[in-house]
């Protein structure tokens, strides 16, 4: 095992062979969903996934689930400098990141060069990156998680398919495996964004017009066959839909 250092931090390196096909992808945070996404990643032919994050017991935790080796970083990214260094050798970079250190890392990753997909959600508006990405032929991908991400881009192409589309509504929830009351629900990302999600403005089209509106308005009760009644209600998360 090789150690290399990053702003004073260890940088843990796995052993591992690097050939002419080998893909090196560093994932940015390795919380709930980091965590999985380099597991899945250490799992496929020619990919070396490093994973960086602040806390080194979520780092370990990585390593465990992981059933391939991957390398470690302590970095803070919330430190423009440390990620630059922990992407420096990258091919592609994974933005899995709480909201609040979405853009930051979204603006480090795109000046110093590197492919992007992010799944982190941010506040704040950030097609006007578009350009700069476009000079240095990056492929960025922003908002790609379930619901903003997955959802948006089937619907956006569903949609596209369709003579006319009078009206498209995406319901997503994060259901646990066994319902327990009061909230019925499972926090399987960020709580803190969680929480945020629930508490801010809601962009949402109406007849072709942006509108905004308050979170949790407009409850309705949803039957599913197989999970029972749920009750759904207005959050953000159109992101780019809304003006693509």
């Amino acid at each position: 095992m090789t150690t290399k250092k990053i702003s004073g931090k260890s940088k843990k390196k796995t052993s591992g062979r690097r050939g002419a096909s080998t893909t090196n992808v560093v994932v940015l945070g390795g919380g709930l969903i980091g965590s999985v996404i380099a597991a899945d990643l250490a799992a496929s032919r020619g990919m070396r996934v490093t994973v960086a994050d602040a806390n080194a017991d979520s780092l370990k935790s990585c390593a465990r689930r992981a059933t391939r080796s991957i390398e470690t970083v302590e970095a803070d990214l919330a430190d423009a400098g440390e990620i630059a260094k922990a992407i420096g050798n990258a091919d592609l970079v994974v933005g899995a990141l709480p909201s609040g250190l979405g853009m930051n890392a979204l603006e480090t990753v795109i000046d110093v060069g590197r492919h992007y997909v992010d799944i982190s959600f941010m506040s704040e508006e950030n097609l006007h990156l578009a350009d700069r990405a476009k000079k240095k032929r990056l492929s960025v991908v922003v908002d790609i998680g379930v619901a903003p991400g997955m959802s948006n881009m089937l619907c956006g192409y569903g949609a596209r398919k369709l003579d006319r589309c009078d009206r498209l509504e995406i319901l997503v929830g994060g259901l646990p495996r066994h319902r327990h009351w009061p909230w019925e629900y499972k926090a399987s990302w960020s709580p803190g964004d969680v929480l945020e999600e629930y508490v801010r403005p809601v962009r949402v089209v109406e007849k072709g017009e942006i509108v905004w509106k308050e979170a949790l308005a407009e409850p309705e009760l949803v039957d599913f066959e197989g999970v029972g009644t749920l009750e759904t209600f207005l959050t953000d998360g159109l992101r780019s839909l809304a003006d693509t």
